[in-house]
């Protein structure tokens, strides 16, 4: 997928100036952010990981490596010492059984499968996705919600079809095909989620 440059940086020859606009955007996009569902969102981790639930993650692309990023995050959020241990899976993870799967299913189902074996009721899924359309993503999530867990979304511009499926929809408003600045704040929530989350578990 085109990974289409911001309108507003269209035009900037200069390297510092598309820098410096292009941090603006961010910055833009920040303000935008709906965070009282993200905290919302945070608070449904906590119950969860209180309760022994997993949490899964999984994304395409860019967004598989956020989904690894953050479960390593999630997992470094423990506590063992206070008995709050965080389970935290990235399905991206595993590359021979995704080229397996892709092979002897299709790649649609690379995740499902995996879920079929791990999810569990009350479990819960962070789907990464920048158009909130990829198939596998959405059958994923699909999936999640038959077998009675909870879906989170970090999705970019309108949700696409994935924004129906979540129980916390999180998105980054921009225009259509910004996937890069779609993705950098996908990170940003991963840094400020497990932040708070480390902030709050050293006060337990």
């Amino acid at each position: 997928m085109e990974n289409q440059v911001p309108q507003s940086l269209r035009g900037m020859d200069k390297a510092e100036d598309f820098y410096s606009g292009y941090s603006r955007h961010l910055s833009k996009l920040l303000d935008g952010m709906d965070y009282k569902l993200l905290e919302q969102a945070t608070a449904l981790l906590l119950d969860k990981i209180r309760e022994g639930s997993t949490i899964f993650l999984v994304g395409n692309g860019g967004s598989a490596a956020t989904a690894s990023h953050f479960a390593t995050d999630l997992i470094q959020c423990s506590r063992p010492e206070k008995g709050i241990r965080f389970r935290a899976v990235s399905l991206v993870d595993n590359v021979p059984l995704l080229t397996a799967l892709g092979n002897d299913f299709s790649y649609e189902d690379i995740f499902t499968v995996q879920m079929k074996n791990l999810f569990s009721k009350n479990d819960v899924l962070i789907a990464i996705s920048g158009s909130g359309n990829s198939p596998n993503i959405l059958a994923a999530a699909r999936l999640a919600r038959e077998m009675g867990g909870t879906v989170i979304g970090l999705i970019g511009f309108d949700g696409g079809k994935l924004a129906a499926l979540c129980d916390y929809a999180v998105l980054v408003r921009t225009n259509k095909n910004e996937y890069g600045p779609v993705e950098d704040i996908h990170m940003v929530i991963d840094h400020m989620v497990t932040s708070y989350l480390r902030l709050k578990l050293s006060k337990v």
